[in-house]
C-alpha cells in the first residue's frame, strides 16, 4: 500500500483543470461515437475463437494506425499491445480489453448477427460474441483514439492491452492474460496500475458498477476418474458400478458447499458440468469421468474446498470398493480490486457516468483472467451496463447464451471512464 501511495504522490500537478479534462474527453468521445458503434458491430459480426483472433487483431491494428502509437503484434499468440507516450511526465497505466468470442450459435435477430463457423475441440460450431468482448475491444480502440488526440496533455504512458483467449485457450495451448504477463507486457514499460472493464447484459445502459476487494471468483477445474469393475448390466453384483458411485460423489460434493463451507465469509460454488461413462445400455462400464468447476473468493476457503473434494470423492469410492483419482487445474485467480486504488478512482466513474449512475455491487461468481494482471499490479476491474433502458434485469438473456444482447448506445461511458482513469490516476498524487 505504501508503494502505491508513494507512486501516486510522485507526479506533478496537471496544467488543465479536472473540469477541462472531463470536458475535452466528453467532446472527443462524442465526436467518435458513431465510429465506436460501427467498430463494435463489425467485431460482433465477425467473431473469432480464443487464440484464433487473427482477423480481429488485424482490424484493431488498422484502427490504431495513424494515432502515433507504438504497436506490437503477435503478443500471447494473437494479442496487440499499443503504447502511447504522453506529453507530460507521469505514471505508466495499462488499459485492457479482451477480443475472443465463444462457441455459441447466435439467435439474436440483428442486422450484424454473427454467421461465423469454426472448429472447436474437433467439432464445427457457431461463433458468437456472447460475452461482449466485441464491446470491450471497441471501447479500448475508442480510448486509444481519444487519448491520442489529447497526447500533449496525457500524463505519463498508457499501455493498451488487446488480449486474446480470455475465455480459455484451446486444449494443449497457453494463452490469455497469464501468457501476456509471462511475455512481459507489464514490464516494458513498467506498468504501475491497470484497469479493465466488462459489459453486463443485466445492468442498464449508462451505468457503472464496481466493488472494492474481491469482486470475481477464482476458477479452478477439477476432474475425477472413478474406477470400478465392468460387468453385464443384468448382474450388477458381479461388478462395481462407477456410474452409481459417481452419482453419489456428485451429490456428496454439494454438501461441501451447504454443510462444510463458511458461506457468511464468502460464497463457494462447485458444479459438475460433464459426466461421461459407458458405451452400451446393458454393460456396466469400468470407468466414469466427472469434470467440473470450483468458484471461490477466499484463498483459504479455496484450499479447504480442494481438500474436501479429494476426501469426499476418494472415501465415497472406497466405500463401494471403487477408486477415485482427483486432479485440479487452475484457470483464473480471484479478481481483486485494490481497495485504496478503488476509492481513489471512484470519482473517475462518477465523472464518466454521472454520480447517480455509479453503483456498488456484490460478488460475482463468474471468473476473469484479468486477475493475472491484478495479481502483479494494483488494479481495478469494473462493469458497464449494456441492458436496454426499461428492461427487467431478470429477463435479460445471460452471458454465454445464444440470445445474449447488448445495447451499444452508451459505449461512450466506457471510453470516458478509461480516459478519466488515466488522468485521475496521475492527479490523485496531489492529494
Amino acid at each position: 500500500m505504501k508503494k502505491l501511495l508513494l507512486a501516486l504522490a510522485a507526479f506533478p500537478a496537471l496544467c488543465l483543470s479536472a473540469q477541462d479534462i472531463a470536458s475535452v474527453i466528453a467532446q472527443k468521445t462524442t465526436a467518435i461515437n458513431n465510429d465506436l458503434i460501427g467498430w463494435r458491430r463489425h467485431l460482433h459480426e465477425y467473431p473469432e475463437l480464443s487464440n484464433r483472433e487473427t482477423k480481429t487483431a488485424a482490424y484493431v491494428v488498422e484502427r490504431l494506425k495513424g494515432l502515433g502509437l507504438e504497436i506490437k503484434t503477435g503478443i500471447a499468440k494473437t494479442g496487440v499491445v499499443a503504447i502511447l507516450k504522453g506529453g507530460k511526465p507521469g505514471p505508466v497505466v495499462a488499459l485492457r480489453a479482451d477480443m475472443d468470442g465463444l462457441p455459441v450459435t447466435e439467435r439474436v435477430k440483428i442486422p450484424f448477427a454473427s454467421k461465423q463457423i469454426a472448429e472447436y475441440n474437433g467439432q464445427q460450431v457457431g461463433v458468437m460474441h456472447a460475452c461482449g468482448h466485441d464491446t470491450h475491444t471497441a471501447i479500448l480502440i475508442g480510448a486509444a483514439t481519444v487519448l491520442s488526440q489529447m497526447k500533449k496533455d496525457v500524463p505519463g504512458t498508457v499501455v493498451f492491452l488487446f488480449q486474446p483467449a480470455e475465455e480459455g485457450s484451446p486444449i494443449g495451448e497457453e494463452g490469455g492474460a497469464s501468457l501476456m504477463v509471462k511475455e512481459g507486457v507489464l514490464n516494458n514499460p513498467k506498468v504501475e496500475a491497470a484497469f479493465g472493464l466488462h459489459i453486463n447484459s443485466a445492468t442498464e445502459v449508462g451505468t457503472i458498477k464496481y466493488k472494492s476487494g474481491s469482486v470475481m471468483a477464482s476458477a479452478d477445474e477439477f476432474s475425477i476418474k472413478v474406477k470400478g469393475k465392468q460387468t453385464h448390466g443384468a448382474y450388477p453384483w458381479l461388478g462395481i458400478d462407477p456410474i452409481v458411485v459417481s452419482s453419489q460423489i456428485i451429490m456428496g460434493l454439494q454438501t461441501i458447499v451447504s454443510r462444510e463451507s463458511e458461506l457468511t465469509k464468502a460464497p463457494v460454488v462447485i458444479s459438475v458440468g460433464m459426466f461421461h461413462s459407458g458405451v452400451r445400455m446393458n454393460i456396466i462400464p469400468e470407468e466414469a469421468d466427472l469434470t467440473g468447476t470450483i468458484r471461490t473468493l477466499d484463498a483459504n476457503m479455496r484450499k479447504l474446498v480442494f481438500e474436501k473434494i479429494k476426501t469426499t470423492a476418494t472415501h465415497i469410492a472406497e466405500s463401494a470398493g471403487a477408486q477415485a483419482e482427483v486432479k485440479f487445474e487452475n484457470k483464473t485467480l480471484v479478481t481483486f480490486n485494490n481497495p485504496e486504488l478503488t476509492k481513489r478512482m471512484l470519482p473517475s466513474f462518477e465523472t464518466a457516468a454521472g454520480k447517480n449512475n455509479v453503483k456498488e455491487m456484490e460478488w460475482v461468481m463468474g471468473a476473469e483472467d484479468f486477475s493475472f494482471i491484478g495479481d502483479k499490479v494494483p488494479s481495478v476491474f469494473f462493469f458497464l451496463g449494456g441492458m436496454p433502458k426499461g428492461q427487467d434485469e431478470k429477463t435479460a438473456p445471460p452471458h454465454h447464451t445464444p440470445d445474449f444482447f447488448v445495447d451499444d448506445s452508451r459505449l461512450d461511458v466506457g471510453v470516458k471512464a478509461f480516459c478519466q482513469l488515466v488522468f485521475d490516476y496521475a492527479k490523485t498524487g496531489q492529494k
